[in-house]
This record gives structure tokens, C-alpha cells and sequence, in this order.
């Protein structure tokens, strides 16, 4: 069920959520509305936003990708210490970082349809294999080097604000929308975008019909390495250091922000509207938490509830068209 404009009734009650919570946050605390704190939560969710748009495309698919941490902290620790002392531009930054995820991901893709086995139990062994290796040749050692033109960073538009910081569009600003862009338009303006749609609804089907599964898996693999290519590098623009051990965990709180958005796990419905509504659901609560001075146990705790009461509206809404 949608209506005129094609919005999901999900995607209504996170949009009213948002507004509710963002709303109640906005007379609780005095920082949650200022154009800094908005700032900070674009550039410090912009990360997630990205793995959430790769993740979105292996969803839809019918598949599952756990292994994007650690691809992201492979793709990132290879990029820096290639481009140390180097003259470089963040042109090669992304081509080193994105290039090594992109054939990470093939890598996955080739496992899942060659073994036949269910992508879960692939990405879980590569995530730990990744992990493994990198933690073997690297002796777990973090970088904190970066050449002058890393470090200086790319700002547009700069301006300084009544508060006397500077802001601008920055690179994890710019890389956020040029991928929720490209994202977008293969999805919805491409026939790929519609081929792994109908992959993700029935794979036997779409076999039939004649699409290449091998091809769209490697696709759509290929696209979650490359995204965790990019994250790497806005990771490392953001916080100017690499720690091979930084991510642990961190795909349940993408995959998290992914489901939130109404995105089926078991492929072929889903939206990235509704993926950018879980992104900003997540980065809302949690930083109204903060900003309230809860304890961050109590994080996980709500927003492990907040997943529960949106899939359960998502479940019942697509009963109730089933019904009617």
C-alpha cells in the first residue's frame, strides 16, 4: 500500500517518529537543533549511510552481506599505507580504497555462487578470514600517518558561523550524497536495479526469465565492497587514523539501520528512502541520548526496541495488504 506521492505507510511512521523524537529532543536539550550538532551527526553517520546504501542493494537481492567491516578496514589500511609520502589527490584515495573492497566483494560473490550455500554463512567466514589475515600482517598495529593534502581535506563553500566554526561541504558530506545518488538511480532508474529486485523476489524465476544470477551477484557484491571501499576513505578523512580492529560489530548496527528502513531480509521489497529514514532514525536516537547524558548501555537497549516496534509496524502493514 502507498499512496499518491509512492510513500510507504512504513516510511510515514518513521518520518512521524523522527519528527516526534526530534521534536521532543529539540525542547529537552538546547544543542540537538543547533546547525553544529546537525553538522556533526551528517559527518559522523555519513559512514554508515554509505555501507547502509551497499548493504540495501544485498538485501534486496536476496542475499546478506556481514563481511563489509572488514573489507572497509582492509581497503582502508592498504590506501593509507600506499599513499604515505605521497602527492597525491583523494582521486587515487578512492581508486586504491574502493578498487581493493570492489574485489573483495567478488570475492564474496564467486563463494556464494559457486558453494551454493546461504550468504550468511559466506560472509560470516570471509568477515573472519578478512579480519584474520589483516590482523596476522599487520600485528594490529594502528596508522596515524597521512600525507599533508589527506589531512587537509576538501571543504566547499566554507563559511564561519555564529558559534566561530567553520563549516562547509566537506568530503564525508560530498561522498554521502554522490553514493545515495548513484544508489538511487541504479535502483530506481536502471534495468540491473530492476533485475535484482526481481532476483530478490524469486531467484528460480528469474533464472528462468533468463537473468544472469552469477552476473547480478557479482554486481551486487561488488557494489557492498566498493562501498565499503568509499567508507574507508571518509573513515579516514573523519578521524584521521586506522585501527584494523575499529569495526568489530559494526555490521549489526548497519544491518540494523537497513532492516529499520522496512527492507525485507530475505529480498525483493524494500526502499532507499526507507534505508535513509533507518540511517537517520538511528543517529537521531542516539544522539538525543547523548546529548540527555544516558548511560550508552542503554543505547543498544533502545534502539534494539525502537528495531522491534518499526518491523513489527512493517509485518503488520504487509499483512494487512495481503488481506485486503
Amino acid at each position: 500500500m502507498v499512496n499518491k506521492l509512492g510513500i510507504k505507510p512504513h516510511e510515514i511512521f518513521l518520518g512521524l517518529t523522527i519528527l516526534v523524537i526530534g521534536g521532543y529532543l529539540s525542547f529537552a536539550t538546547a544543542d540537538f537543533m543547533t546547525f553544529g550538532n546537525i553538522y556533526d551527526l551528517v559527518n559522523n553517520y555519513a559512514m554508515l549511510t554509505i555501507l547502509a546504501c551497499g548493504l540495501f542493494i544485498v538485501l534486496i537481492s536476496g542475499g546478506i552481506d556481514i563481511s563489509f567491516p572488514a573489507m572497509t578496514i582492509i581497503s582502508q589500511y592498504v590506501m593509507v599505507t600506499l599513499i604515505q609520502g605521497t602527492t597525491g589527490n583523494f582521486a587515487i584515495a578512492f581508486a586504491l580504497s574502493g578498487g581493493i573492497g570492489l574485489l573483495l566483494g567478488l570475492v564474496n560473490a564467486v563463494l556464494v555462487n559457486r558453494l551454493k550455500v546461504p550468504s550468511i554463512i559466506i560472509t560470516i567466514s570471509t568477515l573472519n578470514i578478512f579480519y584474520g589475515l589483516l590482523l596476522y600482517l599487520t600485528k594490529g598495529i594502528w596508522l596515524y600517518s597521512y600525507p599533508e593534502w589527506f589531512e587537509q581535506g576538501i571543504s566547499l563553500f566554507q563559511f564561519t558561523a555564529a558559534d566561530g566554526y567553520d563549516y562547509g561541504l566537506n568530503l564525508p558530506i560530498i561522498t554521502l550524497v554522490v553514493v545515495v545518488a548513484l544508489t538511487g538511480f541504479i535502483m530506481n532508474r536502471t534495468s540491473i536495479g530492476r533485475m535484482i529486485y526481481a532476483m530478490g523476489g524469486n531467484k528460480e524465476a528469474a533464472s528462468r526469465m533468463g537473468f544472469g544470477i552469477l552476473k547480478l551477484q557479482l554486481f551486487v557484491y561488488g557494489y557492498m565492497g566498493l562501498m565499503s571501499g568509499v567508507a574507508g576513505v571518509v573513515q579516514s578523512a573523519t578521524v584521521l587514523t586506522v585501527a584494523p580492529d575499529s569495526l568489530l560489530g559494526y555490521e549489526l548496527t548497519v544491518l540494523a539501520a537497513v532492516v529499520l528502513g522496512g527492507t525485507s531480509i530475505v529480498g525483493g521489497r524494500g526502499t532507499l528512502l526507507g534505508t535513509l529514514l533507518g540511517v537517520i532514525l538511528l543517529a537521531v536516537l542516539q544522539n538525543g541520548l547523548n546529548l540527555l547524558g544516558i548511560s550508552s548501555y542503554w543505547h543498544t537497549v533502545v534502539t534494539g526496541l525502537v528495531i522491534v516496534v518499526s518491523i513489527s509496524m512493517t509485518a503488520w502493514s504487509q499483512r494487512k495488504g495481503q488481506g485486503a
